[in-house]
């Protein structure tokens, strides 16, 4: 059977206690990858896949999240500034509907809006050379995307239950 894509909120009753949880930043080349600890406190980076075809591709993922033991995933969803969906989130979801197939384990939607942008700030602002920033922004991407996932999450258990997604905007559409 399928996992589940769903939203974060709906995605929080159904993770067990424990378990680390893999966040994907999906490019048209690469794939940044990260994860956190048991305890879903802290995201970290992990590496850059380069995208060859989707089975090499999700048997590396699949591999590293069985590697650390992995409860879930998190995969960004580029959607646009004005909450539409082209076609950069399409393929997201197709990539999460296919991965869906290959994994029992629970694939967390989560807007990604202005990651990779925000990343590449604080990189400038840390006086990363062009070069490193090339090699690390898509790992970092992912950490950006796992880490807010991770904080709602956080909320999310804090409050004894749901509450909508990003400042009241979970209509279910990312799930």
């Amino acid at each position: 059977m399928p996992a589940p894509i769903l939203s974060v909120t709906d995605a929080a009753p159904l993770l067990p206690p424990r378990g680390g949880l893999i966040g994907l930043d999906l490019g048209t080349k690469t794939i940044g990858v990260a994860s956190c600890d048991p305890e879903r406190r802290l995201a970290a980076p992990v590496e850059t896949i380069t995208r060859k075809q989707f089975t090499p591709d999700a048997a590396r993922i699949l591999a590293l999240g069985a590697a650390r033991g992995a409860a879930g995933f998190v995969i960004g969803l580029p959607v646009n500034m004005d909450g539409s969906e082209g076609p950069r989130a399409q393929s997201s979801r197709a990539f999460a509907r296919n991965f869906a197939r290959l994994t029992e384990l629970p694939i967390i939607l989560w807007d990604e809006r202005l990651s990779t942008a925000a990343v590449e700030r604080d990189m400038i602002a840390m006086d990363m050379s062009r070069a490193r920033r090339a090699e690390v922004v898509d790992q970092q991407a992912a950490t950006f995307i796992l880490q807010g996932a991770l904080d709602r999450l956080r909320h999310i258990a804090g409050q004894g239950g749901a509450a909508p997604d990003r400042a009241g905007q979970d209509d279910g559409k990312l799930g």
